[in-house]
């Protein structure tokens, strides 16, 4: 039961909601598309508010489902690495070539059932780096890194380990950012030029 568990979270986290959101309201591939990353981010970029707050909700969703299986299905199973799992679904799914996200909106959704305090810590973390860099890659990371630190005074070793290679894996899905930011090519979140990636749904 615990392997199907397992799966049935990989499998949650691998609904691809902003490549299914664009292919079938804007019948266009989301990952060709501003930053060519199927997330909520990208979805305001590129589709606007109204997509990007269902892409959003449903990412979030995926991750407090897959924490919340253990209950469902009365296994001795820690939410957070179920959670953790669908994470990696949405970054890697396998009902999109393994061509997905970046993990930030499903990490909420995990943080949100496995343990609150942790979901408080990474997200006001998140929109403070955000506020003062502007750059939501900065924002992102910080997750990992505040993750981190808030196991080495409320976890043990085996939370705090998970957490830095959690924090190495958003650095790897981010590294595209961190090599535009390096040649002064990533937008901030007030780039006027993003405004160009806009696409209006099909008539």
């Amino acid at each position: 039961m615990k392997w199907f568990l397992f799966l049935l979270a990989y499998l949650l986290g691998s609904i691809p909601t902003a490549v299914l959101f664009g292919k079938y309201f804007f019948k266009i591939d989301i990952r060709e598309h501003g930053s060519n990353n199927p997330g909520a981010t990208n979805t305001l970029r590129v589709l606007g508010k109204k997509a990007a707050v269902v892409v959003l909700l449903v990412d979030v969703g995926k991750g407090a489902l897959a924490a919340v299986l253990p209950t469902l299905f009365s296994v001795q199973i820690e939410p957070l690495y179920l959670g953790i799992t669908a994470v990696i679904g949405h970054c890697f799914p396998v009902f999109a070539g393994f061509r997905g996200g970046k993990a930030i909106a499903t990490t909420a959704g995990a943080l949100l059932i496995s343990n609150i305090w942790m979901f408080a810590i990474a997200y006001i973390t998140f929109f403070l780096v955000i506020t003062l860099t502007k750059y939501v890659f900065f924002g992102s990371i910080s997750v990992g890194l505040s993750l981190f630190i808030f196991s080495l005074f409320h976890q043990d070793t085996f939370h705090s380990i998970v957490f830095v290679l959690f924090t190495i894996f958003l650095i790897f899905l981010h590294h595209s950012n961190i090599r535009n930011f390096i040649n002064k090519e990533e937008p901030k979140i007030n780039d006027k030029r993003i405004k160009k990636d806009r696409i209006n749904p099909p008539a």
